[in-house]
C-alpha cells in the first residue's frame, strides 16, 4: 500500500497571493508537477486546512488539481476537516470526504468522518475541527463510532487519518498548545486495534512519533514549512511545498519518504512570530484550560 499523503494546501477563493505573499495554489500545483513520476499510489490522503478561509471555490479548486493528479493513477482521494476548513462548505464540494465511502458518522452532528476500503487497507478519517478554534479536539461520538468500526478487523489494517497531531514537540512552545486535546483518549478508543498508522497534519512540518503502540506520521505543509531553527518561544515560517509517502506492508513497515517541491524562493521567510507576538497568539487562541 503506497499512500501519497498532504496536508495544509491553504488555498484561497481566489488564485492569487495570500497576505504572506505566497499564492497556495501555486505551491499546490508546483508540488503535484514535482510528483508527477510517481507510480504505484494506491490513495492520496489529504489531511486537512484545505481552504484558508473555508470557501467554496477553495474545495473545488484542490478537488480539481488533486483529482487531475490522482486519476491517471486510478488512485481514490481522501479529505479530512482541519481547523481552517469549514464542515457546510467542505461538504458542499467533498461531501464526507470519500468518494464513495462505506460507512459514515451518523449522530445528527454536522462532524465529518467516513470509512472506504482500497486493496484490504481500512481508511477511516476523522474530525478534529473545533470551529473557531485552533486546537484540535475527536469528539466523544466520533470516539464511541470509531471503537464500533475497529471493533472488526480489516484484511491488512487500518488506517486512520485526522488533522491535528497527537503529539507535542518540545522544540517549539506552540504545538503542544495547538495539537489534539485528548490524544489518551483517542489511544483508548484504538488500543489492540488494528491501526496501523495514524496520518496527520497541521504542524507544517515532517514529524514521527508513537500514541503508545501506533505510529504517528504528521507530513509537512504544502503552502509552506515550518522552520524549527529559531529561538525557543518564536516561530517562522518558509516558502517550500512538501509531500510525504507512506508505504505499508513490507518489510520495513511503515516507511515515509518525505518531498520538497524544487521553489526558487523556497526557505525565504514567510513570516516571524518573535517571543511577544508568540505569547499573544497562545494568549488569544490557546485553551483556557492550558492557561
Amino acid at each position: 500500500m503506497r499512500i501519497l499523503h498532504l496536508s495544509d494546501t491553504h488555498v484561497e477563493r481566489t488564485d492569487a497571493p495570500n497576505r504572506n505573499g505566497v499564492n497556495a495554489t501555486d505551491s499546490l500545483r508546483l508540488m503535484l508537477a514535482e510528483l508527477r513520476h510517481l507510480r504505484d499510489v494506491d490513495a492520496v490522503v489529504v489531511t486537512g486546512d484545505i481552504a484558508n478561509e473555508g470557501d467554496v471555490e477553495a474545495y473545488a479548486a484542490v478537488r480539481e488539481l488533486v483529482g487531475e493528479f490522482a486519476r491517471p493513477l486510478d488512485a481514490p482521494v481522501f479529505y479530512t476537516t482541519g481547523n481552517h476548513d469549514e464542515r457546510e462548505a467542505f461538504g458542499k464540494v467533498l461531501g464526507s470526504g470519500h468518494p464513495d465511502p462505506e460507512r459514515l458518522l451518523e449522530t445528527g452532528a454536522s462532524e465529518r468522518a467516513a470509512v472506504s476500503t482500497v486493496g484490504g487497507y481500512r481508511f477511516v478519517t476523522l474530525d478534529s475541527l473545533v470551529p473557531g478554534e485552533v486546537y484540535g479536539r475527536i469528539s466523544a461520538a466520533q470516539l464511541d463510532w470509531l471503537r464500533e468500526v475497529l471493533s472488526t478487523p480489516a484484511e491488512h489494517g487500518t488506517v486512520l487519518a485526522f488533522h491535528h497531531p497527537p503529539l507535542a514537540l518540545g522544540l517549539s512552545v506552540t504545538q503542544p498548545v495547538f495539537g489534539l486535546l485528548n490524544p489518551g483518549e483517542l489511544a483508548s478508543a484504538i488500543r489492540g486495534s488494528d491501526v496501523r498508522v495514524l496520518l496527520t497534519g497541521h504542524f507544517h512540518l515532517q514529524l514521527f512519533g508513537m500514541l503508545e503502540a501506533v505510529p504517528v506520521w504528521v507530513t509537512p505543509g504544502v503552502v509552506n514549512r515550518i522552520d524549527l531553527t529559531t529561538p525557543y518561544g518564536t516561530e517562522r515560517a518558509v516558502r517550500g511545498a512538501s509531500a510525504s509517502l507512506v508505504e505499508l506492508g513490507g518489510p520495513a513497515s511503515p516507511m515515509f519518504h518525505t518531498f520538497h517541491a524544487r521553489d526558487p524562493r523556497a526557505h525565504e521567510t514567510v513570516y516571524q512570530l518573535d517571543e511577544e507576538r508568540t505569547r499573544a497568539v497562545l494568549e488569544k487562541y490557546g485553551p483556557t484550560a492550558l492557561g
